[in-house]
């Protein structure tokens, strides 16, 4: 593992080093609500191994992630805890992303909620 790895506090999450609740996990990749959120139950859908963007993302997995966020996405429908919901995820610091390991976000979301913007 590379030291920038060792350093992810994501990756520390995904070995257990951080403790973290996850809401979900699945064979790749694992749910947890995220400290800032934008809105009650703002999830972030996180890879267990280390990729920086969605273009390091192996294919392969692309079934298994699409799945993993709908069930995350459903759940929160479920609970009731939005209306609807937004999915983002920023590739590198340009676009905002702020930990350098590919991340997506499910923002619930509820009419006149007053989000203006994305993550």
């Amino acid at each position: 593992m590379s030291k920038r790895e060792d350093d992810c506090i994501f990756c520390r999450i995904a070995k257990g080093e951080i403790k973290s609740e996850k809401v979900l996990e699945s064979n790749n990749f694992f749910a947890v609500l995220d400290i800032h959120p934008k809105s009650e139950g703002h999830t972030l859908i996180i890879p267990k191994k280390h990729f920086v963007t969605l273009l390091d993302i192996p294919n392969n997995l692309g079934q298994e992630l699409l799945e993993f966020i709908k069930k995350v996405a459903s759940n929160l429908m479920d609970q009731k805890r939005a209306d609807g919901f937004n999915i983002v995820m920023n590739n590198l610091e340009c676009a905002g992303q702020i930990v350098r390991h590919a991340h997506i976000h499910v923002i619930p979301r509820n009419e006149g909620d007053g989000i203006i913007g994305m993550v």
